[in-house]
């Protein structure tokens, strides 16, 4: 596999229209990568995990960090990563306690059911952080 070829990169800005510009360019890596179709109801799941973690992600980053800047997809031999880079300062986190029939505040919850890990990194002396997560890649 060649590196250059396991990794996707789309420039953000605007957030009007961002999560499904975000999801359709997701989209269109898994199925560069032979995520989709899926030939398997077991594939159909993963690739609707990465899609809606993306979408939580990149949802985060508008109404909480003042924007997303950059979303990175990357595939690697058994997991799949997703980065979204923005401005803000804020330290995303799940709501604890989590409450399933209060409205919104669900986005972190979510991502940290789907994936098998996921972070925050930061640059010291730059403005906003990463926020990155791992789900496993379909068998």
């Amino acid at each position: 596999m060649d590196q250059a070829s396991d990794v996707r990169t789309l420039a953000l800005g605007e957030t009007s229209g961002t999560v499904p510009l975000a999801r359709d360019f997701t989209r269109s890596a898994l199925h560069e990568w032979g995520w989709l179709p899926a030939a398997t109801a077991d594939r159909r799941a993963a690739a609707e995990d990465v899609l809606l973690v993306v979408s939580e992600l990149v949802t985060n980053a508008c109404l909480h960090a003042e924007g997303p800047e950059r979303l990175r997809v990357l595939r690697m031999p058994r997991t799949l990563r997703l980065e979204v880079t923005d401005r803000g300062a804020g330290q995303p986190a799940p709501r604890t306690p989590h409450r399933s029939g209060r409205p919104g505040g669900h986005g972190m919850f979510i991502v940290q059911r789907l994936c098998l890990d996921w972070g925050i990194d930061r640059t010291p002396g730059a403005p906003g952080k990463t926020v990155w997560a791992e789900l496993a890649a379909p068998a």
